[in-house]
């Protein structure tokens, strides 16, 4: 699914845009996979886990823009991707009121904004659809994430003990979060 672009003003006074991924997007992209993971183990994978090949990247950019039932929304300040969002759209009756939403910056692009204005377009796109509960999973300790999430309004509804093994062998639990709309 394609999403207009949009210019955004950030809080420092930097002008972003909000865009649909292209397939020349698709290096900057896997690069920009490695190292949003490697700058927090609040995402799912390290670093080295990221083994998309630029073809496999290519296609997924293509894939994403024409599906009906996937959105991904870049900002890309100057020439650089900050940050991406996805929002997944259920397929079957029986939950097709659901999407989950998946969200990742840049830390040096945190507190500008993004991740809020990000938000703001993936529930619209939700309400347009019909969308009535959005969801998300957080890993324990993921304070600013979690600040986020609350303010934009979702509630923890789960805690998933011991879901997460980092490579030190810290466990660390994992919170499913809803946003009824």
């Amino acid at each position: 699914m394609r999403f207009p672009s949009k210019r955004i003003t950030l809080k420092n006074g930097e002008e972003a845009i909000l865009r649909s991924p292209e397939v020349s997007d698709a290096s900057e992209l896997l690069e920009h996979l490695k190292r949003v993971c490697a700058e927090t183990n609040f995402l799912m994978r390290y670093p080295e886990e990221c083994t998309m090949t630029l073809a496999q990247e290519e296609a997924f950019c293509r894939d994403i823009c024409e599906s009906d039932y996937d959105l991904m929304i870049l900002c890309q300040v100057g020439d650089r991707i900050a940050g991406n969002c996805h929002i997944s759209f259920k397929r079957h009756i029986k939950n097709r009121h659901r999407a989950t939403v998946a969200i990742a910056l840049l830390s040096e692009y945190w507190n500008l904004g993004i991740g809020s204005a990000l938000f703001q377009e993936m529930i619209a796109a939700a309400r347009n659809r019909g969308i009535e509960q959005l969801e998300l999973e957080v890993i324990e300790g993921n304070d600013r994430a979690m600040h986020l999430y609350q303010k934009i309004g979702f509630q923890i509804v789960a805690k998933k003990p011991n879901a997460i093994r980092l490579k030190d062998g810290t466990r660390l639990s994992e919170y499913y979060l809803i946003l009824p709309l």
